[in-house]
């Protein structure tokens, strides 16, 4: 890992994969860490290269994939073929092969973990998959934006967010460690959960100044989210105990965040 990583970086790097425990990925492997890796874009494998290479090192092994290949199958002759799923492929439209919406629940269904990470760019495929998880993902174009929480490095958007660990996450050390990690970057889409829907968990939420709308537009209507109902994660686990995890930040994993100082 490179040395530039350090100090609030490194406790970034640490509590993002505290977040990642909730689907197992940072628990050591057991029997089957094997993981499909499913990407929009083939250079989010250089861009997100150290999140990938802390999975690695923890000894999952990843399989790297276009969202689009027509090759793609979760199963083979009705066994599993991974344990579980990433999705960095936010505007694919339609999975290409044997995956869609109705394989990546049934993916689920037989034990599978998955995490899926969006941006302001999403594809039909994912956001029938975000309903199928008690969730809602803002119009194309939206972004979170906080005027009272954003980084310095922001470009006046106020859309790179700082999120605190005592204010955003969810108040459940078992899923998110220690809640007094130092602050988390977020650039991303936001999203609402059901209420109804007990399987959801509300992982990190916006804070009390935030909400979710497209930022080059003139607010003339109430936006998708607001405040503290504003999701930027969002978990759920099934009743077989398997999780998945919704991220509206694609960034969020990026090497660029993990290794950028949060200035306030």
């Amino acid at each position: 890992m490179s040395s530039r990583i350090e100090g609030l970086s490194a406790l970034a790097f640490v509590g993002l994969l505290a977040l990642l425990s909730l689907i197992s990925l940072s628990q050591p492997v057991l029997a089957n860490g094997s993981t499909l890796v499913l990407l929009d874009d083939m250079a989010i494998k250089s861009t997100h290269s150290l999140f990938f290479k802390g999975l690695q090192s923890r000894g999952y092994e990843l399989t790297f994939k276009m969202a689009d290949d027509a090759s793609l199958t979760l199963t083979k002759y009705g066994t599993a073929l991974y344990k579980h799923l990433i999705l960095f492929s936010p505007s694919v439209e339609e999975f290409g092969g044997n995956v869609n919406v109705q394989s990546i629940t049934e993916f689920v269904d037989n034990g599978g973990n998955v995490l899926v990470a969006v941006n302001e760019n999403v594809g039909d495929a994912i956001r029938e998959l975000a309903v199928e998880c008690g969730l809602e993902i803002d119009e194309e174009g939206a972004q979170v934006i906080d005027h009272l929480n954003y980084d310095q490095a922001d470009d006046g958007s106020h859309t790179l967010v700082v999120a605190t660990g005592e204010e955003n996450l969810l108040d459940a050390k078992t899923i998110v460690g220690e809640p007094k990690l130092k602050p988390l970057l977020y650039r991303g889409i936001g999203m609402i959960s059901d209420p109804k829907n007990p399987l959801v968990l509300d992982v990190m939420m916006g804070s009390s100044s935030a909400y979710s709308f497209v930022p080059t537009k003139k607010i003339t209507e109430y936006p998708h989210a607001v405040g503290r109902n504003t999701i930027l994660i969002s978990a759920l686990q099934a009743r077989n105990n398997a999780r998945v995890v919704f991220v509206g930040s694609l960034d969020f994993f990026s090497n660029a965040l993990f290794q950028s100082p949060v200035k306030a």
